[in-house]
């Protein structure tokens, strides 16, 4: 069995304390404040409506008495409060999410939605965590996979239209340069699948951020192992139409008001990814 490096045990301690603070937490307080004016359209529907890729938790997955939870949800709550406004939730599959919120189906995107340039061709972004991918393996690790560069020949888990599928994609462009087998792919439309098709033994690895790597290991603690450090940090954004630049400039002057306040951190804390703060 592989040793667990340094970095690997402050990643599990982190992510047991995570799962004990989760369990533990109490209600997130209330904004302390005054109300940031939103758009007239916000402000009469008394409501933003959210589109997001629901069941990527510790940000948004559904409890088993069917509550909606995570520090996206929270973050939202908090954000629309300081607009004087509720939040909406409607689940989206992640590959067809941005052409929802183009299509006006929501007024925004809160799904660990990494922002990056091709992205900002279609969309505009106010960014509000950081984040990492990871792979995730089988108790100890029988494949010996510690990165991309181990996946050649391998069979992972991704979610469709996700980074992690894009990355692997890529890796296997460098595959064939070296003249190696590329890695399989497995694609499906939800990261709970995916992360099944690991759980079953159907693959031998499984591609996720590192905030869900980290919550399947508080969830079943000696099944899994992290297959290497993780890689790829990036920075996760709320997606706008590009021109609804009131609602942009509302949202960010509410997510600079809960940071200043301390119920960004105080949501954070919560979930246990108080270190991905931007």
């Amino acid at each position: 069995m592989n040793q667990p490096t340094a970095s690997w045990s402050r990643f599990r301690a982190w992510s047991l304390a995570a799962a004990a603070a989760a369990l533990t937490a109490g209600p997130i307080p209330a904004a302390r404040a005054e109300t940031i004016t939103p758009p007239p359209a916000i402000a009469a529907a008394k409501k933003m409506v959210v589109c997001a890729d629901i069941g990527s938790p510790p940000l948004s997955f559904y409890k088993e008495d069917g509550k909606l939870v995570g520090a996206e949800v929270d973050l939202s709550n908090a954000i629309a409060g300081r607009m004087g406004v509720g939040t909406e939730w409607r689940a989206v599959q992640f590959d067809g999410i941005i052409p929802a919120l183009l299509a006006k189906q929501c007024d925004l995107i809160m799904s660990e939605l990494y922002d990056k340039p091709k992205r900002r061709e279609v969309v505009d972004f106010v960014d509000y965590l950081d984040s990492s991918q990871s792979l995730v393996v089988q108790k100890g690790n029988p494949a010996g996979i510690k990165g991309l560069d181990d996946l050649s020949g391998k069979k992972v888990a991704v979610e469709n239209g996700t980074t992690i599928q894009s990355l692997v994609e890529e890796q296997n462009k460098k595959f064939a340069s070296e003249g190696k087998p590329p890695a399989e792919a497995v694609v499906f439309p939800k990261d709970t699948d995916a992360f099944q098709a690991l759980r079953i033994g159907q693959v031998q690895a499984y591609g996720t951020t590192i905030k869900t790597a980290g919550y399947y290991f508080t969830q079943a603690p000696d099944l899994f192992d992290l297959g290497g450090e993780p890689f790829a940090k990036a920075v996760i954004g709320a997606a706008f139409r590009k021109d609804d630049v009131e609602l942009q400039k509302a949202f960010a002057a509410a997510l600079a008001a809960i940071r200043q306040d301390g119920s960004y951190m105080t949501i954070l804390k919560t979930w246990g990814i108080e270190r991905d703060a931007l």
